[in-house]
C-alpha cells in the first residue's frame, strides 16, 4: 500500500521537482518505507512505498525497459499472477516479482482496457510517452483514494489525499457551498465533489486520459454493478455458492510479505472473514479487536469468543468510554469534513493492529452487499405502505403526523415514529435520503444562513440520491437503495474512514466481501435472498450457521459507535460548546447563530439527542481551524 502524487502540465514545461517532492512528503505515512519521483516534460510522478510483496524491488515510479510507460500506483492486485502469464505467453519479461510491473505491462500491452482485467484495490496514474498521454483510474468500489485539481493553466494535480494536493503552492482552498449542503446532510462530501471548487475525488469505476498534445481531458466509467436479481438456483445453491466465493475472495487476499491479521469485532462480517482465514492458514490466524468499558458499546466478549473458537493469536484492548483525545486529530487525517464517529474506534484499532502486522483484513462491505443494515427494514416496511395506501392518502395523512407527532428522543424506539411518519409521507428515495441524514431537511433551513442559502440556490442533496436511484437500473427498492448506499455511503463514509484510519498508522487493509466479483455475483440474487423476514444479510446468517455460534449471527447489530450524547452533557459539555458557539463558527456567515445556541441547550438539557448534529458541528469547526494549517 503507498500513497501517489503528480503534477501533470503542457510538454514545453517540465514540472518542479521540489515541489513535487514536497507533495509526495505530505503523505510519508502512506508509505514509509520508501520514495520516488519520475519527471519529464510535461510530468511529474511521485511515490511513496509502503512495502507488502516483494520488498527488496517494486520501487516506483516504475518505467517499462523500453522507457515508453511509466506509473505511480497505490493498491494491491490479487490476480496479477495470472495476468503474468498472460503477458509471459505475449513475449514480456519481468525483473521482479511486484504486481506493479504486472499493471505496467498490461498497459503496455493492451492500453485503458487493461484495468478492466485487474482484479483487486488501487488507484494509479500512467504516463504513455508512446502517444503523450496520461492515464488515470480507480478501482471499481473506491477502496482506494484519488484526487485531482485544476491548478493554474493546463495544470493538473493529483494525489491520494487532500494535504499532497493542499502542499503545491497553487492550490487553491475556495469552498464549495454546495458541498457544505452535503456534509451537514451526510456527514461526508459525496463524490465526486470535494469541500473545495475544482477539487475532485475521480469516482469508483473511473478512469480519466489527458492528452498532454493538446490538454483534452476525457472521463469514462468502465465498471458499474447491475442488480439483477436474475440468479435461477435453489436457495441453497445460492447459499453454498454465496460462501465458496467469499472464501475464494479470503484466500486471493492473504499473500503478503510481511505480518498479516484480521480485525475481529464480534459482528458476522468480521468472524466470516476470520473463519475462512483460520481455514486457509497452516499457523494460527493474527486477529486483534477493541472494547469499551461502556456495556452499550463493548462488543469484545463476542470477539473473544470467535478468537477462542479459531484459536487465533488474538490481542485486545480495552479503550475508556472518555478517549476523546483524538478530536482534534481527525481534520488532520481526513482533510475535508467528515462527521462519522466511528473514526475515532476505527483509527484505535489500527493503531493496535499495527503493533503486529502490516497487512489486516476487514470485514467491511458485508451490510451494503447483503443489505445489512436496520434502515434497510424498515424502508421496506415503509414501501408496503406505499404500495397500500394511494399517493392522495398517504402523503397528507402522514404529512400531518409527521409534523405533530412530538420528536421523543428520550423515549423507547417504538415510539419514537416522528421519522417514520415523515418517510411514509414521502417517495421511497426521497424517505430513504431523509431516514440519512443527519441534519434532515428542516433542520439545514433552520441552520444555513441566508446568505448560505443563496449562495445554494435551491440545491438539495436529495438530488445525489435521486441521480444515483433513477440509474440503478432497477425496479427493485431494496436494490435501488444498496446501489445509492454503494455509490454515496460506502465510498463517502465508510471506505475513506477505513482508509485513512489505517494509512495514518502505514497499515494496509484488504476488503474481501468488496471483491468485485463478489459484488456482481451477490447483485444477481433475489432481494428475499438478502432480506427475509426482517432478517438482513439474511443467507449470510445461514450460510454461516454451524461456523459462526447462533447468539453472533442473530443478535442486534451494535455498531461501532461512541457515547456521544454522554460525552456532550458530561465530560465534552464545555469542549461542543466552545467548538459550536466558537468565535470562526459564528462569525463564518454560514450559521444561523441563533439556532447553533438552541442545538447546544437543547442536547445538554436533556430536552433533545443532537448529539450527531452537535459532531458534525465540531469536525466542521474543527476543520475551519485548520483551513491554513494543512499538515
Amino acid at each position: 500500500m503507498c500513497g501517489i502524487a503528480g503534477i501533470i502540465t503542457s510538454l514545453d514545461r517540465k514540472p518542479d521537482q521540489a515541489i513535487l517532492k514536497k507533495m509526495t512528503d505530505a503523505i510519508i505515512h502512506r508509505g514509509p518505507d520508501e520514495a520516488g519521483i519520475y519527471v519529464t516534460n510535461g510530468v511529474g510522478l511521485g511515490h511513496r512505498r509502503l512495502s507488502i510483496i516483494d520488498l527488496k524491488s517494486g520501487q516506483q515510479p516504475m518505467t517499462t525497459s523500453d522507457n515508453e510507460v511509466t506509473i505511480t500506483y497505490n493498491g494491491e492486485i490479487y490476480n496479477f499472477m495470472e495476468i503474468r502469464a498472460e503477458l509471459e505467453a505475449k513475449g514480456y519479461h519481468f525483473r521482479t516479482r511486484c504486481d506493479t510491473e504486472v499493471i505496467l505491462y498490461a498497459y503496455h500491452a493492451w492500453g485503458p482496457d487493461s484495468v478492466k482485467r485487474i482484479r483487486g484495490m488501487f488507484a494509479y496514474v500512467i504516463y504513455d510517452n508512446r502517444d503523450k498521454k496520461i492515464f488515470m483510474t480507480r478501482d471499481r468500489l473506491g477502496i482506494k483514494p484519488l484526487f485531482y485539481a485544476a491548478s493554474g493553466e493546463r495544470t493538473i494535480l493529483f494525489a491520494s489525499e487532500l494535504k499532497a494536493l493542499a502542499s503545491h503552492p497553487e492550490f487553491v482552498k475556495n469552498l464549495r457551498k454546495k458541498s457544505m449542503e452535503d456534509y451537514f446532510a451526510l456527514g461526508y462530501v459525496a463524490e465526486p465533489n470535494t469541500i473545495y471548487e475544482n477539487v475532485f475525488k475521480l469516482e469508483p469505476g473511473h478512469s480519466i486520459i489527458i492528452d498532454l498534445n493538446n490538454g483534452n481531458l476525457t472521463k469514462n466509467q468502465y465498471w458499474d454493478v447491475q442488480f439483477t436479481g436474475s440468479y435461477q438456483g435453489s436457495f441453497d445453491d445460492a447459499k453454498n455458492e454465496l460462501r465458496e466465493r467469499i472464501h475464494e475472495a479470503v484466500k486471493i487476499r492473504m499473500v503478503a510479505d510481511v505480518p498479516l491479521g484480521a480485525f475481529l469485532s464480534g459482528g458476522v462480517d468480521s468472524g466470516a472473514v476470520v473463519a475462512d482465514m483460520a481455514d486457509i492458514s497452516d499457523d494460527p490466524v493474527n486477529s486483534c479487536s477493541i472494547g469499551f468499558s461502556d456495556p452499550n458499546f463493548n462488543e469484545s466478549d463476542y470477539a473473544d469468543r470467535v478468537a477462542e473458537r479459531y484459536k487465533t493469536n488474538h490481542w485486545s484492548r480495552i479503550v475508556d468510554p472518555g478517549d476523546y483525545s483524538l478530536v482534534e486529530k481527525l481534520i488532520d487525517i481526513y482533510d475535508e469534513p467528515y462527521a462519522d464517529s466511528s473514526a475515532l474506534p476505527t483509527y484505535r484499532v489500527c493503531e493496535l493492529a499495527r503493533e503486529k502486522v502490516i497487512v489486516a483484513l476487514s470485514g467491511d462491505g458485508g451490510d451494503e452487499n447483503l443489505a445489512g443494515y436496520r434502515r434497510y427494514q424498515l424502508q421496506m416496511f415503509e414501501q408496503k405502505i406505499r404500495g397500500i395506501l394511494p399517493d392522495a392518502i398517504r402523503k397528507p395523512l402522514f404529512g400531518l403526523l409527521g409534523k405533530v407527532y412530538p420528536k421523543a428522543d428520550w423515549a423507547p424506539r417504538i415510539f419514537r415514529a416522528k421519522t417514520t411518519f415523515q418517510g411514509l409521507a414521502r417517495d421511497h428515495v426521497e424517505s430513504y435520503f431523509h431516514g440519512v441524514s443527519i441534519f434532515k431537511g428542516d433542520m439545514r433551513d433552520k441552520l444555513f444562513s441566508r446568505d448560505l442559502k443563496n449562495d445554494l440556490q435551491g440545491y438539495n442533496t436529495l438530488e445525489v440520491f435521486n441521480k444515483y436511484g433513477a440509474s440503478s437500473g432497477s425496479d427493485d427498492p431494496l436494490s435501488i437503495l444498496q446501489y445509492i448506499d454503494l455509490k454515496t455511503y460506502l465510498v463517502g463514509d465508510i471506505l475513506t474512514k477505513v482508509d485513512r484510519a489505517s494509512m495514518a498508522h502505514s497499515l494496509e487493509v484488504r476488503v474481501p466481501l468488496l471483491d468485485h466479483k463478489l459484488v456482481e455475483w451477490i447483485a444477481t440474487l433475489p432481494s428475499d435472498f438478502k432480506l427475509q423476514g426482517g432478517e438482513g444479510k439474511y443467507i449470510f446468517k445461514k450460510s454461516l450457521e454451524g461456523r459462526l455460534p447462533e447468539d453472533i449471527l442473530y443478535r442486534p447489530k451494535m455498531g461501532f459507535g461512541v457515547p456521544l450524547g454522554k460525552w456532550f452533557r458530561g465530560e465534552l459539555k464545555q469542549n461542543i460548546r466552545d467548538a459550536v458557539l466558537s468565535e470562526r463558527m459564528l462569525d463564518s456567515g454560514y450559521f444561523n447563530a441563533d439556532y447553533l445556541h438552541d442545538l447546544v441547550n437543547h442536547h445538554q438539557s436533556g430536552m433533545r439527542d443532537y448529539s450527531a448534529a452537535l459532531w458534525t458541528l465540531m469536525m466542521f469547526d474543527q476543520f475551519l481551524s485548520r483551513q491554513n494549517e494543512f499538515s
